[in-house]
């Protein structure tokens, strides 16, 4: 008999930073999505004018496009445009969750600010406003979801999870990219204090570091750049694709993941144990 995970069939599920067609946030979605939750799925209202060409050529409308996608699955979607660094937007976005679509049981944290390559500079050289921009969305605005839908979940009195995306640069802590590492370290705290605020409700906390993986972010790498930077960095010899993520993420969220919180669990080939 094939091992399935369980739990997740009627559920409610919750994904930030869900609209671009190559990244973690939609494949985290739609993987739900299949596992029978119906999905909330949000984006900050990119401009089209700045989307990738592959998204250009089919007429990619973020996380209007991804709830289609959910809906042709069989199951309830609503989207969303939320600046995840308002509070006040974050509020909005909790009520309207919990009156379109009864609540909510999981919450996917991945909503995050990556620098430009030019801002991979030492911190005496950076911008000082890309970084407060990077604090901003990565830790401020992670942290008013988890105040505003751990709320919800206490409330709702259904138990649940939150599962936060953070980053392996959060762990090594690499030169030339403080801002974004620090703000992902800066979850791995969160994650565990929250794991011992929300236990008692049976609200599990975890967080899921990937490393280096092909989506639409990593687009600035050059082709001829991939291989020498695997080799160097990748025990497994390849870089990470979303699914690779997905597949934690709901694992955490189902039943078989019932005992497990506080946790923050690399999904990156071995690069953070193996070099």
């Amino acid at each position: 008999m094939a091992f399935q995970l369980s739990g997740l069939e009627g559920r409610t599920a919750l994904v930030t930073g869900a609209g671009r067609r190559r990244g973690i946030g939609r494949t985290v979605a739609l993987e739900l999505a299949k596992a029978g939750c119906d999905v909330v799925v949000t984006g900050s209202g990119r401009d089209p004018s700045g989307f990738p060409a592959d998204e250009r050529a089919i007429g990619w409308r973020d996380v209007e496009s991804v709830a289609e996608e959910i809906r042709g699955l069989g199951r309830r979607a609503l989207a969303a445009v939320c600046d995840i660094a308002s509070l006040p937007d974050v509020r909005a976005l909790g009520e309207r969750v919990a009156r379109e679509m009864g609540g909510v049981d999981f919450v996917v944290n991945n909503a995050a600010l990556v620098p430009p390559g030019r801002e991979r500079v030492a911190v005496h050289q950076a911008d000082p406003e890309i970084a407060a921009r990077v604090f901003d969305v990565n830790l401020k605005g992670t942290y008013f979801m988890c105040h505003v839908f751990g709320r919800l979940l206490v409330e709702q009195a259904r138990g649940g999870a939150i599962v936060n995306i953070t980053s392996i640069a959060g762990k090594r802590m690499a030169p030339r990219n403080a801002a974004y590492g620090t703000s992902k370290a800066a979850l791995h705290a969160l994650t565990a204090a929250l794991s011992g605020e929300l236990g008692e409700h049976a609200i599990r906390v975890n967080g899921v570091c990937p490393g280096i993986t092909v989506t639409s972010a990593m687009d600035e790498v050059p082709e001829s750049a991939w291989e020498p930077m695997i080799k160097a960095n990748i025990p497994l010899g390849r870089a990470g694709r979303p699914e690779d993520t997905a597949g934690l993420v709901l694992f955490l969220c189902s039943d078989q993941g019932a005992w497990i919180t506080g946790q923050i669990y690399s999904v990156d080939g071995g690069q953070v144990a193996g070099r």
